[in-house]
């Protein structure tokens, strides 16, 4: 007999319906299962969607909150051989419109809130598409729902009427079964795709670097994990089929609001998140912290560099905070900080924001752009490149950027980091936020690590601007608390780290600029393409 077994997103429900069916899955105020419920839910939206014509090779996309029905598309889609395509929607309406022309959407499910923005572009859809509303309180339809866009009904009534053990076809485990998009500072988003033999990989592999890590420290089944990070970018960070795998408690938030996810945090006893490092400083800033014991939360900042002066903030409410590392085309994981600093004695900030080690099935090598490798000694530094199981094979009908990525057959990140003899990774810069000043360059990732670090300094980013003699300058942009002047803190720090040796002097940045918040992108990052060309013509 053939006992041979594909590597499918589905299996990953087999262990914890197996082992924890009666674990809740809850959207805050809005739904409330177990992991048995979950499975019945996901045979109902397989069966929903045949109904209307899904097929392997199917596009379904999703507009919508974080959810227990974002969740269930997770799994009942890719179920079905169809691909998932997660919407981003903070992107501009033309954007979303390009994504879902380029992703050649069938179905699309669109929360009540996002129905206003789909109507507006739907003239312009290329194909036909099929559209479920998805709404927060079934049964009451919305006021001002825009006329003319063909729903094929609302998504509780038709999963009211769907079959619970609906038989999921079999198919190769390299069938593509996820598509997001991802934006870059120059030209339209590119399509990422994943197969179900990628992502399971991928998930295995988390699992295998966050999760044997003794005491506090790392993921458990005793974790209650609530994202914080967007299902729609990168499977949040494909942690959902993490916890999944592992039958822990899952809380979805829907609408991130400060208080709301602080009080979720309290009420659930959420120990487990992962966020950029915009949305822990939101949180820390928030009135309603002051009332939350988050002593028992542990954080994986990823998206962006974990500044030492957030970690500091972040540790002095006793969150145990850690950096992460990757990126939309690495599924997303490469490396994670050293978790055993949850137990370790003393000062931990070094170690829980470097890069980390690569995860297992990771290679790193940093290159140079003639591709030749790079000692790993801590000290010379190149572009970070990688191969894994679960990277992805290219762009989505983009074949020069493919090209590009995949470059002498390592996938390039853009970022300039060492490798010190542990492999421990450290992150310098993206390629294209290198600041180069008389011919040298300078960390802007290290700029912004010295200033966080200066109280009162709530946010800052580290710019590079035109020169006429130099060719660029520093330039930091710093969003202060209220009542705060970091600037003198700040100059002091610079000139500190001078005076150690760990900048040198013509790095100093003379400007620096105080505003009220830093521009951001759509998944929360540091907008500095922004930022620069706003002072470029200073």
């Amino acid at each position: 007999m053939d006992y041979a077994q594909h590597l499918s997103i589905g299996r990953l429900l087999d262990t914890p319906l197996a082992n924890s069916p009666q674990q809740e899955i809850i959207h805050a105020g809005v739904m409330r299962y177990d992991y048995a419920g979950l499975r019945q839910r996901i045979g109902r939206l397989g069966a929903a969607l045949t109904a209307l014509g899904v097929r392997q090779g199917s596009v379904v996309a999703v507009m919508d909150w974080d959810s227990h029905r974002y969740f269930e598309a997770f799994f009942g889609v890719p179920m079905l051989g169809a691909v998932l395509h997660t919407v981003n929607v903070r992107l501009s309406p033309e954007q979303v419109l390009y994504t879902i022309n380029h992703a050649e959407d069938d179905v699309i499910l669109v929360h009540e809130d996002f129905v206003p923005m789909l109507a507006a572009i739907y003239a312009r859809i290329t194909r036909p598409v099929r559209v479920i509303l998805l709404q927060d309180k079934p049964g009451e339809v919305p006021e001002g729902l825009p006329e003319g866009l063909p729903f094929a009904g609302e998504y509780e009534a038709l999963l009211g009427h769907a079959d619970a053990g609906f038989a999921f076809p079999e198919f190769a485990e390299d069938t593509r079964a996820t598509l997001f998009y991802t934006t870059g500072t120059t030209g339209d988003p590119k399509g990422v795709s994943f197969s179900h033999r990628q992502i399971v990989l991928h998930s295995l592999a988390m699992i295998a670097a966050i999760c044997p890590v003794p005491g506090m420290g790392g993921l458990h089944r005793a974790d209650v994990y609530m994202p914080i990070t967007p299902l729609f970018h990168a499977h949040a960070w494909g942690v959902p089929y993490v916890a999944t795998l592992l039958g822990l408690k899952q809380i979805y938030p829907g609408r991130y609001e400060p208080g709301k996810l602080l009080g979720l945090i309290a009420e659930h006893g959420v120990t487990f998140s992962h966020c950029v490092p915009t949305i822990l400083t939101m949180l820390l800033a928030a009135p309603e912290v002051e009332r939350v014991d988050l002593s028992r939360w542990k954080v994986l900042i990823g998206g962006a560099a974990l500044t030492p002066g957030l970690a500091r903030a972040a540790l002095a409410r006793g969150i145990d905070v850690h950096a992460a590392y990757g990126m939309s085309e690495t599924c997303p994981i490469l490396t994670v900080a050293d978790m055993v600093a949850s137990q370790a004695p003393g000062d931990t900030v070094a170690v829980r924001v470097a890069t980390g080690k690569a995860a297992p099935l990771v290679q790193l090598s940093l290159r140079d752009p003639a591709m030749a490798a790079v000692a790993h000694d801590g000290v010379a530094s190149g572009e970070v490149t990688a191969r894994a199981p679960w990277l992805t094979g290219g762009y989505l009908k983009n074949p020069a950027g493919t090209d590009a990525l995949w470059q002498g057959g390592w996938l390039h990140t853009g970022d300039v980091g060492t490798i010190d003899g542990a492999g421990v990774l450290r992150v310098g810069d993206r390629l294209k936020d290198v600041i180069k000043s008389g011919g040298e360059w300078v960390s802007s990732l290290e700029l912004e690590a010295l200033a966080s670090q200066v109280a009162g300094v709530v946010e800052v980013a580290a710019i590079g601007l035109p020169d006429a003699r130099w060719g660029e300058r520093p330039c930091l942009v710093v969003v202060m608390a209220a009542g705060a002047d970091a600037v003198p803190g700040i100059r002091v720090v610079m000139a500190a780290a001078v005076e150690v040796g760990r900048l040198p002097g013509w790095a100093i940045p003379e400007r620096i600029e105080v505003v009220a918040a830093l521009h951001k992108t759509s998944v929360g990052k540091l907008d500095k393409k922004r930022m620069r060309a706003e002072r470029a013509a200073d």
